[in-house]
């Protein structure tokens, strides 16, 4: 149940905000930050049902600004990987509690940092392209990371940065992708409970929100740098992914 407190609001403005920067103009790969920080002060379910629509939201006002800018055939192999992945999502959702939620939201957080610096300590990936298997795998992965944790991004980035892909037609796949794995998800997670009444309500609140930060997240699509943007996420990420397991653990 989510309470209409200026406590809630206070976490979660600046966290959907932030979600559609990241949709708008950096390939999706932060967004998930917002369920995380969102995961501090409501039940991961909460959270997860909370942050959907709203992405959808976003994936709408981003598919205008990049409309057709996509790779077909890498936005292809993703959305087939990425049907399973939504499968096995939903079966792993039914079946942990809500501690077992909150520990993988937690550690796809700090995961995600761990693997951003060893990229840049050195370890080498990509060299080749890689091929349709490469691209469905990724897609599995992006299918349910997403389904769990909204956090299909790291994944299909995984993929789409060793395609010869330049910078906006990396983002308008992404969009693409998840604009259609986010649809994957509604079935499930209305099926699960994951949506309420209360939660929808929000939704309408902050859906301004939403919209707003796609728009600056396109515009600052060509003004900043990946690099900037990320080293913020970093610092979020660690932060909440790492309270998430200490909440779950203990």
């Amino acid at each position: 149940m989510i309470d209409f407190s200026l406590s809630f609001f206070a976490v979660a403005l600046p966290a959907v905000l932030f979600a559609g920067i990241s949709k708008g103009g950096f390939g999706s790969g932060a967004a998930f930050a917002a369920s995380t920080i969102l995961a501090l002060v409501l039940e991961p379910g909460a959270a997860l049902g909370l942050m959907l629509p709203l992405l959808m939201v976003m994936d709408a006002a981003g598919m205008r600004a990049y409309w057709r800018r996509w790779s077909p055939v890498d936005a292809r192999r993703l959305v087939l990987g990425a049907l399973p992945g939504v499968g096995l999502g939903a079966l792993f959702y039914a079946a942990v509690s809500a501690d077992g939620v909150r520990l993988l939201i937690g550690a796809i957080s700090v995961g995600f940092v761990l693997w951003q610096w060893a990229l840049k300590a050195g370890l080498k990936f990509g060299a080749r392209p890689m091929g349709a298997a490469g691209g469905i795998t990724a897609g599995v992965v992006a299918g349910f990371s997403s389904f769990v944790s909204h956090a299909g991004g790291p994944p299909a980035a995984v993929y789409l940065l060793t395609r010869p892909l330049e910078k906006t037609a990396f983002q308008g796949t992404t969009v693409l992708v998840f604009t259609v794995i986010n649809a994957l998800k509604m079935l499930p997670y209305g099926f699960l409970g994951i949506f309420t009444l209360n939660s929808l309500l929000a939704d309408v609140i902050l859906a301004p929100v939403a919209v707003l930060g796609t728009w600056i997240g396109v515009r600052l699509h060509y003004m900043v740098s990946k690099e900037t943007f990320f080293a913020l996420t970093y610092v979020l990420l660690l932060a909440t992914g790492g309270k998430l397991i200490f909440d779950a653990l203990t």
